[in-house]
């Protein structure tokens, strides 16, 4: 028998204390019945004694203390889950609003999971096509990774981010690949944007997607993570489908959890944020891997939006520490009209070298890559001695090497938002380039590959 309470004692912000309460459990759902009959929701944040804790979903706004009652429901958040949630919207809190029919679950899991055994991860291992050359080429998605995205403000994370939930698969295995897309805190503007793309280039069948707007209690906020993952979480583990979750943008998270710590007192940490971020993150980030003995998978990319873009900010500084890599958008690129603006020479895929290669992308992949960021990196160099001494005091290989640049930015970083590239395309232009440099420049490419791709010659026949 579910109790209730009429013993509401104080009203602070987005918290409640309630006293005299028997029987709760952290983070246990809650119902306010106010005098009027009207229903608000809140969660248990804190239990001292027979002192609770409570914060609210909704605002506190006209409620009469001594009229309204609390009952608390025996369990935390859940969602009902079914694959009928495919090609749905939801908002934060797993309800739908795209205005079709309540989906009738198969089961109710509880949103915050339950760890991943470590002993029973498989490293991962297999290629993801974004169809996006800067990643795939270069700093490559594994199945199972942790990657996440490091923007600026106003750089197009959101484009970006649209991008890759339209174009990745696994290859071979495009029946059974699903996208979860979890927006946290953004404009209805952007939140339009995204359905609208999904719907348009037909995604959205294969994609769940979870809004959770600026207006939008900051409690919902912390959930709608959270509420994406459980749904990977069942399409990965109990129907074995390979599923990418993209969460933008957790600085926006973050600043909730900031939120909700100022309110309950507690002492700040870095920045103001909680002294528990790290742990916090982990608890969602580690969420994401591949099982041993499962089909299935969770390959998340998370989107962090540097604050005043700056990368030893605590929120992608711990990121960091979590994840395998990070891609970084620069404003410089942006800037020039380069779209998306990867600056691959800070970005980093720590698994790269583990999905790559002949049977998982081509031969010549790992050799190419490697080519490509020296040159990059040596063209870079020679572009910036120009802007100090003037070109003349360049020599011949260096004013090539900074040619070079240029034609990289222009021709493999820059494809835009509607381009996608098979992994064989993004190689192909890679060797396009490498052909404006030297034949003996290239010393980080085996000869067979040099006679394959950049003369255009196969040896093995010649040998015949």
């Amino acid at each position: 028998m579910i109790k209730e309470y009429q013993t509401i004692s104080e009203v602070s912000g987005p918290l409640m204390l309630v006293k005299g309460v028997q029987d709760v459990g952290y983070d246990e759902l809650g119902q306010i019945e106010l005098g009027n009959g009207e229903t608000r929701h809140c969660r248990v944040l804190e239990i001292n004694g027979d002192d609770v804790l409570v914060q609210l979903f909704e605002s506190s706004a006209g409620m009469n203390l001594d009229d309204s009652k609390v009952r608390f429901l025996g369990h935390g958040a859940q969602l009902g889950v079914s694959l009928d949630m495919l090609g749905r919207v939801f908002d934060g809190m797993g309800h739908s609003i795209d205005g079709g029919a309540e989906i009738i679950p198969e089961k109710m899991m509880d949103i915050n999971g339950e760890p991943m055994n470590p002993a029973a991860r498989e490293y991962p291992s297999e290629f993801i096509q974004t169809g996006v050359s800067a990643i795939d080429g270069l700093n490559t998605l594994v199945r199972g990774q942790k990657l996440p995205i490091f923007s600026g403000s106003g750089l197009p994370h959101a484009d970006f981010a649209a991008q890759i939930a339209r174009q990745a698969r696994v290859r071979g295995t495009d029946s059974n690949f699903a996208v979860v897309f979890a927006a946290v805190g953004i404009t209805y503007e952007e939140a339009d944007f995204f359905i609208n793309d999904f719907r348009k280039s037909g995604s959205i069948d294969r994609t769940v997607m979870f809004l959770n707007l600026a207006n939008d209690p900051a409690v919902e906020r912390i959930s709608t993570p959270r509420m994406a993952l459980t749904a990977a979480e069942y399409l990965a583990f109990e129907k074995n489908m390979h599923v990418l979750v993209i969460i933008t943008d957790i600085t926006n998270y973050c600043e909730s959890l900031r939120e909700i710590s100022a309110a309950r007192k507690e002492v700040p940490g870095r920045r103001g944020y909680p002294g528990y971020l790290y742990t916090d993150l982990a608890t969602m980030y580690e969420r994401a891997g591949k099982k041993k003995g499962v089909d299935g998978s969770i390959t998340m990319i998370p989107i962090v939006s540097m604050p005043e873009d700056d990368i030893t900010h605590p929120i992608p500084d711990l990121t960091g520490y979590i994840t395998e890599g990070q891609i970084i958008l620069s404003r410089e690129l942006y800037r020039k009209g380069i779209k998306p603006p990867v600056n691959v020479s800070p970005s980093l895929s720590r698994l790269k070298d583990k999905g790559i290669g002949e049977g998982k992308t081509r031969e010549d992949h790992a050799d190419t890559m490697n080519q490509l960021f020296a040159a990059y990196s040596r063209g870079k160099d020679a572009k910036e001695l120009m802007s100090i001494l003037g070109e003349a005091a360049l020599s011949e290989t260096d004013k090539i090497y900074a040619r070079f640049a240029d034609h990289f930015e222009k021709r493999y970083v820059n494809q835009g938002y509607y381009t996608n590239r098979s992994i064989e395309d993004t190689l192909n232009i890679g060797w396009e380039l490498l052909k404006d440099l030297p034949r003996q420049e290239l010393k980080r490419i085996h000869d067979e590959y040099v006679d394959k791709y950049y003369y255009g010659k196969n040896t093995a026949d010649e040998e015949e």
